[in-house]
């Protein structure tokens, strides 16, 4: 890979408006494939992110806001003020995209919709993010992502059979809705570049991007008529395909072939599993995972981790050992693969993050810009947009900006 610092989005210019984490997210990603990200802020605290501490790098860099905020710069515009409203509608009509996460009507209360901004720009790719979509008996409600995982269905899927629901480790519905927006608006621009169409209007729901990553628990459970239910890491469909316990930790097992299957017994040396009845097929092994799962475990216990990873990996069986969030970040993979991060921030020093997964031949997807203080690109951006010293100090006389 090449230290290209121009990116397969250079040239595009995001005008973000979003907050806490399902827009910033997308809005990240634009940016870390080379989109210009103006991140639009209240000039009052800014994203509520920034104030999510602790952790924090310094004294006042939430880790929450860095994660998601890198390769952006920030301006602040009171949208509250009609000014501030009418600097937005300039920044606007120069962008190529706008992205937003405002209440469902808020954006036309403040004429600050697709159908105003693209008067001016027709070429506007405009993107709202909210819990249940522009439209709908539920368009209206507030939504977070543990309403979302509730109300989706995530959570009943989640967690240990006779125990309380819980849910997924990180935010998933949001960030699912991150990563279908960023895909909508990469298909527009990629239609108004080629086909030669004007903008779109682009509406993702938090609660849409959930139920579309239930995928195969979705269709198992049309296909069957009953809904699925906790299974713990347990797979509905796959055996044996779960964590596995040993002497001095968890491990993980994935038998997602025959081939596997017949490799497994023969490193436990248990060659008479092969042709026994209960197991002798995968349809099999799913309907009678609990004898399997006792002779396994048991297969196990007597064995360290190390000594289980060793052992099936030296006979072709898809092993892995339960790691914690530093511990995957520390292996020389995510070292090799650029996952693990390092920019230089004014206030809080060198700082980590998490890196892009999106890889490419002639360009790496890398934290060229820190998470952006609050403002702190307010002057530059509006100068870059033809606003003289005169009518900047205006605006920030006015409370606008």
């Amino acid at each position: 890979m090449s230290d290209d610092p121009t990116g397969p989005l250079d040239g595009v210019t995001v005008l973000d408006a979003s907050r806490v984490l399902a827009g910033p997210f997308c809005g990240m990603q634009l940016g870390d494939l080379g989109a210009d990200v103006i991140k639009v802020e209240r000039p009052d605290g800014g994203d509520q992110t920034r104030h999510w501490t602790p952790p924090a790098f310094g004294d006042e860099v939430a880790s929450y806001y860095a994660s998601i905020n890198r390769n952006k710069r920030s301006i602040t515009l009171n949208l509250t003020t009609e000014a501030g409203r009418e600097t937005f509608r300039d920044l606007a009509a120069e962008a190529d995209v706008v992205l937003e996460n405002f209440r469902v009507g808020k954006a036309a209360e403040w004429d600050l919709d697709y159908e105003t901004l693209s008067e001016r720009n027709p070429g506007l790719v405009f993107c709202s993010i909210t819990g249940y979509g522009q439209y709908g008996p539920k368009a209206e409600r507030p939504a977070y992502d543990l309403m979302m995982q509730a109300e989706g269905g995530m959570m009943s899927i989640t967690g240990e059979e006779g125990r309380p629901p819980v849910r997924v480790g990180v935010a998933v519905a949001d960030l699912a809705a991150g990563m279908y927006a960023t895909q909508s608006i990469l298909a527009a621009l990629f239609r108004r570049e080629f086909a030669d169409e004007g903008g779109d209007r682009i509406d993702v729901a938090l609660f849409d991007a959930l139920l579309g990553w239930l995928s195969y628990m979705a269709t198992d459970g049309f296909a069957s008529g009953e809904a699925p239910e906790r299974m713990g890491s347990r797979h509905p469909n796959i055996a044996p395909y779960q964590a596995f316990e040993t002497a001095d930790g968890y491990v993980v097992v994935a038998c997602a072939s025959q081939a596997i299957w017949y490799r497994l017994c023969q490193a436990l040396d248990r060659p008479e599993l092969v042709d026994d009845p209960r197991f002798e097929t995968n349809e099999k092994r799913v309907a009678n995972r609990d004898e399997l799962e006792s002779i396994l475990t048991e297969a196990f216990a007597e064995n360290t981790v190390d000594e289980v990873v060793d052992l099936l990996r030296a006979n072709d069986v898809p092993v892995g050992r339960i790691r914690d969030v530093l511990e995957a970040f520390d292996d020389p993979q995510a070292e090799a693969r650029g996952m693990r991060q390092r920019v230089s921030h004014p206030t809080a020093g060198e700082i980590e993050l998490p890196g892009s997964p999106m890889q490419f031949e002639d360009y790496t997807a890398a934290a060229r810009r820190h998470p952006p203080l609050l403002g702190e690109h307010t002057e530059t951006v509006l100068a870059e947009l033809g606003y003289s010293d005169e009518e900047i100090e205006r605006l920030q006389e006015e409370g606008a900006v």
